[in-house]
């Protein structure tokens, strides 16, 4: 009788540390900081550790916008202005969960200031409303002022993804 209680203890304890071992396994506590390379306007990749800017989404590299009768290359423009912001400068990422890509999500510090809020700010990215309510605030802002993308037409980028093009 005590050998099985002894076996169902030890069954039970197993149990207990495989579960907290995989809920371990899927939060990734990070703070990230290096030089970055840009892969896009909201993936960095920094020590080997790729990086999804959190709260936000960019155009797809390939993606076009318009603006003053004129098409353009936002995908590109938003992943070279992040690329000059970080040029040779230190960028820091705080992040604790990964992405079903593998990806740290996380939000990034570069010169002081809060990388994944200027994108938005500037009109160069969304707010990523699915997963945080984080910059919408200057979402608004970059709305408001007509900054980057808000200055013609776009199609936002999840939904570009899903096969949506601005009419010809």
């Amino acid at each position: 009788m005590e050998y099985l209680q002894i076996s169902r203890a030890l069954v039970l304890a197993r149990c207990i540390f495989f579960f907290l071992a995989s809920c371990l396994a899927s939060q990734a506590v990070a703070d990230v900081s290096g030089t970055a390379i840009v892969v896009d306007g909201d993936t960095l990749s920094i020590a080997g550790i790729k990086v999804r800017l959190n709260g936000i989404d960019t155009p797809e590299k390939d993606q076009t916008c318009k603006a003053n009768g004129l098409t353009y290359s936002c995908g590109y423009d938003a992943t070279e202005a992040v690329r000059k912001w970080t040029y040779t400068k230190e960028v820091r990422c705080v992040g604790d969960q990964t992405d079903r890509y593998g990806r740290l999500i996380a939000d990034c510090f570069v010169s002081g200031y809060n990388l994944n809020a200027r994108i938005v700010y500037e009109g160069l990215g969304l707010a990523y409303r699915k997963y945080s309510k984080k910059y919408v605030s200057e979402e608004e802002q970059a709305r408001e002022a007509k900054r980057g993308m808000w200055a013609g037409e776009f199609v936002p980028p999840w939904d570009w993804r899903k096969g949506k093009r601005l009419d010809n």
